[in-house]
C-alpha cells in the first residue's frame, strides 16, 4: 500500500533529502548536492522564494520504505506575469513503477487543484531560474554543475501518467580551443572598435557587480519562455551561494563607457568535486574538496546575456573570444552551454558560431488538472 507523508519535521526533511543517495547508489554520474545547502533551500526563513510561492513537500512510502519524493509548488510571482493558472512539481525521484509516479503527481495535482490551478507542470526545482526538466537523452555522460540528472525511465512514467512535452532544453558542449574560432575573432573585433570593453567581475565590489547582472538579467531574459525576474532577496541569496565556487577570471562583464551592455559567467564543474563528497559536509569530505577542486576542467556557460539595443553587435563574440581565452590559461578542457530553449534560435546561432554540439535534452511537461 502506498502512504504519502507531508515533510513536516527536520528528520522528515533529511529522509527526503537523502532518498536520492540510495535510488543512484550504483550510478557513477550522479552528484548529490551538499545535505547543508539542501536544507537551506527548503528553509522558508533562509530561502526567499518561499516569500511568493506556496510549497508543500511530500515524501512516499510503500510499507516503512520510502519510494518516492516530490514537491508541490504555487509560484505567485509566475501568475502575476503569466496569469496562466499554472502550478508546479519539483524535486521528483522515484523507483521505476507506474503507480508510484501517479500518486506523487496526483498528490501535488490535487494541491494545485485546491489553489484553483489548471495546469501541472514541471519539474521546477524551484523555478526556471533553478535547475529544471528531466535529462532524455545524454544519460553517457555526467552532469555539470546545477544541471538535473536522473534515470532514463522518468521519461517513460510521465507519458504512462498522461504528462506531455511542453519545452525542451537543450545542453551544448566543446573542447575548450586554444585560439577562439576565426569567425568569432572577427566578429569580437567590430565590437571592440564600437568602443565595448570587458573587465572581470570584482569581488571586492561583488554585490554591486551583482546588481549589474539583475538589472542585465531581466531585461536579456524577460520576452524568454516561462521566464521569473530575480529580485534583490533571490539575487542576494543565489549570489551567496555562487560566491564560494565563482572564479572572477571567468565571469566576464562587457561594457560601454560606464553603461553594463553584456555578461557571461562561467562556472567550474563542482559537480566532479561533488561525487567524491557524496552529500556530506565534514572534515574528511572537506579535505577531499580541496584536493579534488584543483582537478576540475570542465566549465559551465551559466549566465549569458546581451542588453537588447546592444545585440547583434560583437559584444556576444568578444565575450566568448575573452572567456575562451581564460578557460584555456586556466587549464579547463571542456565546456558546456546550458540550458538553451530549443526555439531559442539566436543563442543557438552563437552557439554554432562556437561550434558547440548538442549532446543533453532535458525537457519539461505539463497537464491540463
Amino acid at each position: 500500500m502506498l502512504l504519502v507523508k507531508e515533510v513536516k519535521s527536520r528528520g522528515d526533511l533529511l529522509r527526503f533529502i537523502r532518498f536520492p543517495l540510495n535510488l543512484y547508489k550504483n550510478d557513477p554520474y550522479y552528484s548529490p548536492q551538499l545535505t547543508w545547502d539542501l536544507q537551506s533551500d527548503f528553509s522558508p526563513k533562509k530561502n526567499p522564494f518561499f516569500q511568493h510561492s506556496k510549497v508543500r513537500v511530500f515524501l512516499l512510502y510503500s510499507g516503512k520504505e520510502i519510494v518516492g519524493r516530490v514537491v508541490s509548488i504555487i509560484n505567485k510571482r509566475h501568475l502575476d506575469i503569466y496569469d496562466d493558472g499554472v502550478g508546479f512539481f519539483g524535486f521528483y525521484e522515484s523507483v521505476n513503477d507506474t503507480a508510484v509516479a501517479q500518486k506523487l503527481l496526483d498528490v501535488v495535482q490535487e494541491e494545485l487543484k485546491n489553489g484553483g490551478l489548471k495546469i501541472m507542470r514541471g519539474p521546477m526545482n524551484f523555478s526556471t531560474n533553478d535547475e529544471c526538466g528531466f535529462l532524455i537523452d545524454g544519460f553517457d555522460t555526467p552532469p555539470m554543475i546545477m544541471t538535473p540528472h536522473n534515470p532514463p525511465y522518468y521519461n517513460n512514467l510521465m507519458e504512462s501518467c498522461q504528462m506531455a512535452k511542453v519545452k525542451d532544453l537543450y545542453a551544448y558542449v566543446r573542447e575548450v580551443p586554444e585560439r577562439p574560432p576565426d569567425k568569432v575573432v572577427r566578429v569580437a573585433n567590430i565590437a571592440q572598435k564600437r568602443g565595448i570593453t570587458v573587465r572581470t567581475l570584482s569581488m571586492k565590489d561583488f554585490n554591486k557587480d551583482l546588481l549589474r547582472f539583475k538589472e542585465l538579467y531581466n531585461a536579456a531574459w524577460e520576452n524568454n519562455w516561462g521566464f521569473i525576474p530575480l529580485n534583490d532577496a533571490e539575487l542576494s541569496y543565489i549570489g551567496k551561494k555562487l560566491k564560494t565556487v565563482i572564479i572572477p577570471e571567468l565571469m566576464l562583464i562587457a561594457e560601454k563607457e560606464e553603461e553594463t551592455v553584456g555578461f557571461l559567467g562561467l562556472l567550474p564543474d563542482f559537480n566532479f568535486v561533488l561525487r567524491m563528497m557524496h552529500g556530506s559536509l565534514n572534515p574528511i569530505t572537506l579535505l577531499k574538496a580541496l584536493y579534488y577542486s584543483k582537478k576540475i576542467d570542465g566549465i559551465r556557460l551559466l549566465l549569458f546575456g546581451i542588453k537588447p539595443q546592444y545585440r547583434f553587435k560583437g559584444v556576444d563574440a568578444l565575450l566568448i573570444k575573452e572567456i575562451f581565452k581564460r578557460a584555456w590559461e586556466g587549464g579547463y578542457k571542456l565546456s558546456e552551454f546550458s540550458w538553451i530553449l530549443e526555439d531559442n534560435e539566436p543563442v543557438k546561432k552563437i552557439i554554432e558560431m562556437v561550434e558547440g554540439r548538442l549532446y543533453k535534452t532535458y525537457r519539461i511537461y505539463e497537464k491540463p488538472i
